[in-house]
């Protein structure tokens, strides 16, 4: 590769990346019961909660389904990144990309 083609793949990349940042990824647990929203920057931007899906004296099931749906929010950005950074570099490991 020489330096041309580094750079252009870097401006690929950095504005896939951006891209990434403004997408909302959806994470839910309880079949929709807990809803996570988070940017592709892992900033959680929204959370819902189905107030019929809870019995208000067990609190201990609702905080399972936030960390659930935490969880899966945070897979989806995880594996959004690692796409964009296998598209954008032809599987190429760079290091210190994501």
């Amino acid at each position: 590769m020489n330096m041309r083609e580094i750079q252009k793949m870097q401006q690929k990349i950095m504005k896939m990346q951006e891209e990434l940042e403004a997408t909302q990824f959806v994470g839910t647990a309880g079949g929709g019961a807990v809803t996570i929203t988070m940017s592709g920057k892992f900033e959680i931007t929204a959370v819902k909660i189905d107030p019929e899906a809870f019995n208000p004296e067990d609190i201990t099931e609702l905080e399972v389904m936030v960390l659930a749906a935490t969880r899966d929010a945070f897979n989806k950005v995880s594996e959004a990144q690692q796409k964009l950074l296998s598209s954008a570099t032809g599987g190429m490991r760079i290091p210190g990309m994501f």
